[in-house]
């Protein structure tokens, strides 16, 4: 196939959080596009499951452990001889308003959301440097605007903008580039499980409940995971050799409306 088709034929990357929903989305979208793709997560049967059915490898790790990264970054380099990209996909944790959040919630917010995307990006970044590489984190619209009850995860991926713009600057003289994506509503498991207070609420189906959540959305749906990944592995790709730094928000539209003016909408 020709390269426009296989635009990272050759190159090899990592996917933390990789096993399911818009890790896994990603997982299959760079491997179409001619990577070698490590599915790094926790759960061990899912990463060998996505691996095997994506032609890639399975990296057992927790990415907010630095001895874990350090290991699955020397297992990529021993296999694979180098590493190019990056996708920083690990999150979650983070429910419930700043008194309904203990210390050790916080804590697990900020490993989750936070400390993954640090130690994956300190553990890869000497491979990537060698390469001219690419990082993507995958935050979330949460790093633009506060939700309802969710301090953790605003905070820490309000956080996660800062970081990669950190590494933009430090690391774009050596040719690495960083961005971050802004995913709105995305239709995943974590997102289903989400979805059952409202559905139980109101009484609602699953379709109905996200079709409650986009209702004010311009696109007026949620993203399927491949939607996301399309946008992850563009920022990875030579197609967005000049952008590093750079945020870019795929929510279907939601942070651009205007709140106030809701009201003459309905």
């Amino acid at each position: 196939m020709s390269s426009s088709a296989k635009p990272l034929a050759g190159k090899v990357a990592v996917v933390t959080g990789g096993g399911t929903g818009i890790g896994e989305a990603c997982v299959r979208k760079l491997a179409a596009q001619g990577a070698t793709v490590g599915v790094l997560g926790r759960r061990r049967e899912l990463v060998e499951t996505v691996a095997a059915r994506h032609g890639g490898f399975a990296l057992f790790a927790d990415a907010s452990k630095e001895a874990d990264m350090q290991r699955a970054m020397a297992t990529v380099i021993e296999r694979h001889g180098r590493l190019d990209i990056l996708i920083a996909n690990a999150g979650g944790y983070g429910q419930g308003s700043c008194t309904e959040t203990g210390v050790d919630d916080w804590r697990k917010a900020f490993d989750a959301n936070l400390n993954t995307a640090f130690i994956s990006a300190r553990a890869a970044l000497p491979h990537l440097l060698a390469q001219r590489g690419a990082i993507v984190f995958v935050a979330s619209i949460a790093a633009l605007a506060a939700g309802p009850q969710v301090c953790g995860y605003t905070t820490f991926k309000h956080a996660l903008i800062g970081l990669s713009r950190s590494l933009a600057r430090d690391y774009g003289p050596l040719g690495v580039r960083s961005n971050v994506v802004c995913p709105g509503w995305v239709r995943t498991p974590m997102a289903d499980e989400e979805m059952q207070p409202l559905m139980a609420q109101h009484g609602i189906s699953l379709d109905e409940a996200y079709a409650l959540v986009t209702g004010d959305v311009p696109l007026r749906r949620p993203a399927d995971p491949a939607e996301i990944a399309e946008v992850c592995a563009f920022l990875a790709s030579p197609a967005a050799s000049i952008v590093t730094g750079a945020v870019l928000t795929a929510d279907g539209g939601a942070t651009i409306v205007d709140v106030p003016t809701l009201a003459f909408t309905r």
